[in-house]
């Protein structure tokens, strides 16, 4: 079908020749397909891709209502597609995309040709949909078919390619997109986790051994990788959740909420960074408290799956405010199990390992951000407190190893390179 609607001219992007016309798009298997949403492993040009899309038809998406009213032959300038899009954005009440989407478009549209790259660094970047719209407008400076429009159009409409499209020049945390074609998407293919493997990530895979699939963006020395312990990996791995956690806490000008934690919803490349793969279930903040602000006759009422509020029950309404962290359920789901004594076996006495068994223990238990205080309890300190902690201790584990505390993101208080993202 995608290929028969490309062929006919309704749809293209930068995938479509390879996949119709050259036969560079290789189906390997289906990873996940309810409800419409299709996961495929797939090879792109010899290199693994994960092929996705929310909706199974290109028909299914809501088009692009200027293109019902324009000639067919007929195609929109640059400035053009921007004020219609600012219009279509702004009616959609519902998405993230709509986060100051309508402001960004028009400050897009009313941008002078004269502004330079360098100046727009300096700016800290724009929101999602105008730096989406941006990258277009800079790369040419002819107008737009309507396969071109249509396809985008439907890309933007699947907010976890919106989220991954933005965020991936601002973060290594979130899989990078390769191409498309159409309403499909390819990612990069990583190692992702499991729930039945006690290191949730095969290791073996992350040293390049047998049966390893690399992903794009893979750093560091094979040599120093093979002689890194599964402990080392997994204390490296542990730093990077932390980074990541940071960086989505801190680095945005609203925070990004996880509310769907769980090993196979991350991914690890070589260089051991923990990368979210599946943001289905990510939301930043003015989301965030539109979802939890509802109606409520105790606080099992307030929770959205991993993220949850407390009841006021005098006015029976849901805090707007999460009342849990990012880093409380990466803890409880994922850290607990890692550093359980059972799994450590006779290291679980040693010292150090006690104290990070604690300091796991005592992150499950802390609610709050690491930055917002939660109605005035302090917990904010102690989330930024259980953090550093656990930050150090890891730290002090892998110098304890003989092994550099340098890869796998892992974060450090100087020098922690902090982006910015307004949405």
């Amino acid at each position: 079908m995608q290929c028969l609607e490309f062929g006919e001219g309704s749809v293209t992007g930068d995938m479509c020749e390879d996949l119709c016309v050259l036969g560079l798009v290789e189906y390997k298997r289906c990873l996940y397909y309810e409800n419409g949403k299709k996961v495929i492993e797939a090879r792109w040009r010899g290199n693994p891709v994960i092929l996705k899309s929310k909706l199974e038809n290109f028909s299914s998406y809501e088009p692009l209502g200027i293109l019902d009213y324009q000639d067919a032959a007929e195609e929109l300038s640059p400035l053009d597609v921007v004020f219609y899009a600012t219009l279509e954005v702004s009616s959609d009440k519902n998405s993230q995309l709509n986060i100051s989407a309508e402001s960004t478009l028009i400050s897009l549209w009313t941008r002078t040709e004269t502004e330079t790259e360098t100046e727009e660094e300096e700016e800290g970047g724009n929101s999602s949909l105008a730096r989406l719209w941006e990258k277009k407008l800079k790369s040419r400076d002819t107008s737009f078919s309507r396969a071109e429009l249509a396809s985008l159009w439907s890309l933007l409409q699947q907010e976890e390619y919106t989220f991954l499209r933005v965020l991936q020049d601002l973060s290594t945390h979130v899989a990078k997109v390769l191409g498309s074609c159409g309403h499909f998407y390819a990612v990069e293919f990583l190692s992702a986790g499991h729930a039945w493997d006690q290191n949730i990530f095969s290791l073996e895979e992350a040293q390049g051994g047998p049966g390893a699939q690399g992903g794009s963006g893979a750093h560091g020395g094979s040599g120093a990788r093979a002689r890194w312990s599964a402990r080392e990996m997994v204390h490296r791995i542990a730093l990077s959740f932390l980074d990541m956690v940071w960086h989505f806490d801190n680095d945005f000008t609203h925070r990004l909420h996880l509310c769907d934690i769980k090993p196979e919803n991350f991914a690890i490349r070589k260089d051991l960074t923990v990368v979210a793969i599946d943001v289905d279930m990510a939301f930043f903040e003015p989301k965030m408290r539109d979802i939890l602000d509802q109606n409520c006759s105790s606080d099992e009422d307030c929770n959205f799956f991993d993220c949850s509020s407390h009841c006021n029950l005098h006015k029976q309404r849901c805090s707007s405010a999460r009342s849990n962290s990012n880093l409380q359920v990466i803890c409880e789901k994922i850290f607990r199990p890692w550093f359980s004594p059972t799994l450590l076996g006779a290291k679980a006495g040693l010292p150090l390992q006690v104290e990070l068994q604690r300091a796991v223990q005592e992150c499950s238990e802390t609610e709050g951000g690491v930055e917002e205080d939660v109605g005035g309890r302090g917990e904010a300190g102690r989330g930024r407190g259980v953090h550093q902690r656990l930050l150090n201790i890891l730290t002090r584990l892998l110098q304890e190893g003989g092994a550099s505390t340098e890869g796998g993101g892992a974060w450090e208080e100087k020098g922690h390179a902090h982006t910015a993202l307004n949405f």
